[in-house]
């Protein structure tokens, strides 16, 4: 029943080999079924618990108490939605009353003419923030591990879901719904196990760039501010936007090409690239084909902000 209990957590969470195995079904599996094996566990421990409390009392007690330890642990220490929660009061303002630095970078989305920005110090910590954009409801999620930021449209079968952070697999952060219990990945909000397997959230368009920059762009818009309960949560990520925490998790590695290098990641259609964030940095514009079709990465002067143009190969403009 221990090990079941630690395996219950294992492929779900960043543990020795865990992410790296093809495991999420198996995941979902011991998830889903829980309570049965639970159940199943907990009528042999207690058939089998007199006769052992006979032999050894000390034998018997200690082993109940480890079993009870590890359920605590496992369940309400280790477990995703127990260490990462949503904000208790989304709190908003303008670029007058804004407290969040400039320089930090944003997950800035727009939508019929509202815009809001979502510092990353910020949803790095909470995964997911749910709010509402030009009158859409809107899911905006970060996976600090990855270092990936995707906002969605939380609808499940045309209609508005809940999700809670359930985990990850290979790295990227997991959401399950409410109401059907399948699990989401974050990068592309697609459905990877469940009886949704397969589906997609409606992904909304957005930007990753720094405050300042968004606000030259956006000078109305309303920036997502600290939520006063989880003050010392965010302190933690301080320096998370450069790479510079201590966790192995989400530091980043200075050279390229490494597992924990930045990269900008771009899929066109069914073709996909991935180009050095070291390369960006150094040429500040690079010029590329994706599937055949022209595009140009372009960094900006603050060196955090950046964006991908679809070009003609007849007519090139750079601003």
């Amino acid at each position: 029943m221990i090990l079941f209990e630690i395996l219950n957590v294992y492929f779900i969470m960043p543990m020795p080999g865990s992410q790296r195995m093809r495991s999420i079904d198996l995941a979902y599996f011991f998830y889903t079924w829980r309570w049965i094996i639970r159940g199943m566990f907990g009528l042999l421990v207690i058939l089998g618990f007199a006769k052992v409390y006979d032999a050894s009392k000390w034998i018997a007690c200690g082993g109940i108490t480890l079993l009870l330890i590890t359920w605590y642990v496992v369940n309400f220490r280790m477990s995703a939605d127990t260490m990462f929660y949503q904000p208790t009061t989304l709190i908003l303002k303008n670029a007058r009353e804004n407290k969040i630095a400039k320089d930090r970078l944003i997950v800035g989305v727009e939508i019929n003419g509202v815009a809001k920005a979502y510092p990353i110090q910020l949803i790095a910590y909470h995964h997911q923030v749910l709010d509402s954009i030009g009158g859409t409801p809107v899911m905006v999620t970060y996976c600090s591990v990855c270092r990936t930021g995707r906002v969605f449209e939380p609808l499940v079968k045309g209609k508005y879901e809940k999700f809670r952070l359930v985990g990850m697999d290979h790295f990227n952060a997991m959401f399950e719904d409410f109401t059907t219990k399948s699990w989401w990945r974050q990068a592309n909000g697609e459905a990877v196990t469940g009886t949704l397997k397969g589906q997609l959230l409606p992904e909304v368009l957005s930007q990753q760039v720094s405050l300042d920059k968004w606000l030259s762009l956006h000078p109305n818009s309303l920036i997502m501010q600290p939520d006063p309960k989880f003050e010392e949560k965010y302190k933690n990520l301080d320096k998370y936007e450069t790479g510079k925490g201590k966790s192995d998790l989400t530091r980043t590695d200075s050279l390229s090409w490494k597992d924990k290098s930045w990269i900008v990641g771009i899929a066109i259609d069914r073709d996909s690239k991935a180009f050095d964030w070291n390369r960006l940095k150094k040429e500040k514009v690079i010029n590329d084909e994706i599937g055949h079709k022209p595009v140009a990465i372009v960094l900006s002067t603050d060196n955090k902000s950046f964006l991908l143009l679809n070009v003609r190969k007849e007519k090139t403009y750079f601003p």
